[in-house]
């Protein structure tokens, strides 16, 4: 059977947790312990094998995981996951980390990996969507809240930080603070932001609750048990989140039927049951 294989890029770096052995602790209901014992240098395990190496935004872990998975039992051959922000993956990928496969968080990472011709333009399409939500720790007290008159969120983080995903070059705080520009809240907040390195990064500070209060994917949020969605950022407030693939150049013929099986119905049944929806187009657009 194909064997899958996950990675979190930590740092410059790149790392590789097995799978098999995340399989095997869950197995043993050890699921939540750090496997570091099984940290391996990327380059290493891509060069072991010939099968398709995925580099994907943080946001789409446990889906990207699960369809990987799915299409290399139907048949679909051995596939390595590589998970961090979509500019720091952008960045590996130019500098020639051995990509097959990229998904960004959003178009302007994608717009810029096309423009240094490391990937594949004729390749490029709009895989899925996502939307912005307002989380904070289980325990907290915060209710609902929307965003139809005055600034709020200001009060609700008091003395503490919000937060989200940095807004200078994380997708998901890009979004975020265009939401809040919109919305007028940033100008209280602009100097109370726990920017992050990428989404998952802004969730577990959250999670820990070293933060009342943070922005993230309502995909991440769902897949957290230690949060709360408090509220959800109005869609209008800012740019569609689109998630862009595209094969690398030199990618192997497997890559582009593993993006195919991404794009097509089986893909995009995964996807939904993780939250993610169809690519909104903006309007006019």
């Amino acid at each position: 059977m194909a064997s899958i294989a996950f990675a979190r890029i930590e740092g410059g770096p790149f790392f590789l947790v097995i799978k098999r052995l995340q399989s095997l602790l869950r197995a043993l209901g050890l699921s939540g312990l750090l496997l570091g014992a099984a940290i391996l240098p990327i380059n290493a395990a891509v060069r072991a094998g010939d099968g398709v190496t995925v580099f994907a935004a943080s946001s789409m872990i446990g889906a990207v995981e699960e369809a990987a998975a799915a299409w290399s039992a139907a048949g679909g051959g051995p596939v390595t996951t590589v998970f961090a922000g979509s500019s720091r993956l952008a960045r590996q990928i130019a500098a020639g980390a051995p990509a097959h496969l990229y998904i960004s968080a959003n178009r302007a990472w994608m717009d810029w990996l096309v423009a240094t011709g490391r990937v594949i333009a004729g390749s490029r399409r709009d895989l899925i969507g996502n939307a912005l939500v307002l989380i904070v720790p289980t325990a907290s007290t915060a209710g609902p809240m929307n965003f139809s008159g005055a600034p709020v969120l200001a009060a609700m983080v008091g003395d503490g930080r919000l937060a989200m995903g940095d807004p200078d070059f994380v997708p998901a705080g890009v979004y975020a603070k265009a939401a809040l520009q919109a919305l007028g809240e940033w100008e209280a907040l602009a100097s109370r932001i726990a920017p992050a390195a990428n989404v998952r990064a802004a969730l577990a500070l959250v999670e820990r609750g070293e933060v009342p209060l943070g922005i993230v994917y309502v995909t991440d949020a769902r897949a957290s048990a230690q949060v709360r969605i408090v509220g959800h950022l109005p869609n209008d407030s800012h740019a569609p989140i689109v998630y862009p693939a595209a094969l690398v150049s030199g990618a192997p013929p497997a890559a582009a039927e593993l993006l195919a099986f991404l794009a097509g119905p089986e893909g995009a049944a995964i996807f939904a049951v993780h939250g993610f929806s169809a690519p909104r187009v903006a309007e006019g657009g």
